[in-house]
């Protein structure tokens, strides 16, 4: 029996797409074919002016979420592609949803959980080469969850020894947040500027967190966490 969806893009396919710069969309959950994007303005992060707000910061030192990377994320880019108010189709096909999962399973594409009482309440993936981490898609289920997830990223790209963090479209959800965009000549140049050792690893960076956080008494995840990005802040 022959599958209705063509086979996942290749995986080195895909990576050397993200290095120059373009990434595939498409047009609804069920399209067997994809569109490959080049935006003419980019978004990004500065690691070192994300915004963190005092409610935020509170939350992620109080570990209202249980936060983990790489636990689900099969199940973090299903909840992506789930429809959401004004946007009734999903720009991640199963296509493009098997192909990041074959290139998670290579150790190129992480996420970052968010669980409640067991459950998976919010989180994010992304695509990582280098020292750039490109930033797919992010979800929530409970306040600021996917808020958290961000800020921990951060935190882990940072001690993991990324310099590059891509949000691909400018949204004012992001702007709050510190994101700022430029054209896309110029992030190519940022992406040169990331090429070399280490690549983004945020399991690695993670259980450097918790080790941490085991030897300090008074500690948690989450307080080494904020801490960690109201030193950035």
């Amino acid at each position: 029996m022959h599958s209705p969806f063509p086979a996942p893009i290749p995986a080195d396919m895909l990576l050397l797409a993200y290095k120059s710069g373009i990434f595939p969309m498409s047009d609804n959950r069920d399209d067997p074919e994809v569109f490959w994007v080049e935006p003419r303005d980019r978004a990004i992060i500065p690691l070192d002016e994300f915004r963190l707000s005092k409610s935020l910061r509170k939350i992620i030192r109080q570990d209202r979420f249980e936060v983990t990377v790489n636990r689900d994320f099969p199940a973090v880019i299903r909840a992506c592609a789930q429809p959401r108010p004004g946007h009734p189709e999903s720009w991640i096909s199963r296509r493009i949803e098997a192909s990041y999962i074959e290139l998670h399973q290579l150790g190129h594409a992480h996420s970052v959980e968010c669980w409640q009482e067991g459950k998976l309440v919010g989180g994010l993936y992304g695509v990582s080469f280098e020292r750039a981490f490109c930033g797919e898609s992010m979800f929530s289920r409970a306040d600021n969850a996917s808020k958290v997830a961000l800020g921990w990223l951060i935190a882990l790209m940072r001690q993991s020894g990324c310099v590059l963090l891509d949000c691909q479209f400018m949204t004012d959800h992001l702007a709050s947040l510190g994101a700022v965009e430029l054209p896309q000549a110029d992030y190519l140049e940022l992406v040169k500027e990331a090429e070399g050792e280490p690549e983004c690893s945020l399991p690695q960076s993670y259980d450097a967190i918790l080790a941490k956080a085991g030897q300090l008494e008074a500690s948690s995840p989450g307080k080494l966490i904020a801490q960690s990005l109201t030193q950035i802040s």
